[in-house]
């Protein structure tokens, strides 16, 4: 096992890990990542990437401990920026890894209209976090937005917070969304957090682009 866990954990397979990882470095660097793993109390993983599997061995405890080691490393603001970055980077590596799975990389998927691709996109990948990971997670959708519920959610595992924390899972979707139109931007907000004693974390993505 490659992320220290507690008996009270859950888990991402080894895959997402590694693409957490991996976009982590291309935003900080190599030696950035090792600081980052060593203020987390994570060496083990420091130039030992979990392999790139989908057997569920990296915890969710890992994950939040990542996230509160770049808030004690960079500072609060800065931790947020660079979390949203590294969610940027983690969707392309997620595109080469599921995207075929998806569907998502086929030509028919690219030349659905806008408003298709975007459900088939957000319904594909509420699936997959469903069935291969013990994160729990659905779609909820309303005239004008779709609402991301994540019930049991990694990015802010174990932490309190004062105000949503999933600044991962906000770059990610902003960076899908821009894929799938074909570089649009959308407004993605996260509306409730776990760390901030709400039921869920919920994010909330405008239908309709900004731009």
């Amino acid at each position: 096992m490659h992320a220290v866990a507690n008996e009270d954990d859950h888990f991402l397979p080894n895959k997402i890990g590694r693409i957490l990882l991996l976009s982590l470095e291309e935003v900080i660097g190599h030696n950035g990542v090792n600081a980052v793993l060593n203020v987390a109390e994570l060496p083990d993983l420091i130039r030992n990437y979990p392999p790139n599997t989908i057997d569920r061995e990296f915890g969710f405890s890992a994950v939040g401990h990542i996230q509160q080691a770049l808030d004690r490393l960079y500072g609060q603001r800065a931790g947020h920026g660079l979390a949203l970055r590294t969610g940027r980077a983690g969707f392309k590596h997620a595109l080469r890894e599921f995207g075929p799975m998806l569907g998502m990389t086929e030509l028919s998927y690219r030349l659905l209209p806008l408003h298709m691709k975007l459900k088939s996109g957000l319904e594909g990948t509420a699936e997959l976090f469903n069935r291969h990971t013990d994160q729990t997670v659905h779609l909820e959708e309303t005239p004008e937005a779709y609402r991301f519920h994540m019930d049991l959610c990694p990015l802010c595992w174990g932490r309190r917070l004062d105000q949503p924390g999933c600044h991962l899972a906000v770059g990610f979707f902003q960076e899908g969304l821009a894929w799938m139109s074909g570089g649009k931007n959308f407004l993605v907000e996260e509306t409730a957090c776990a760390a901030c004693g709400d039921a869920a974390c919920v994010l909330r993505i405008v239908r309709l682009p900004l731009d």
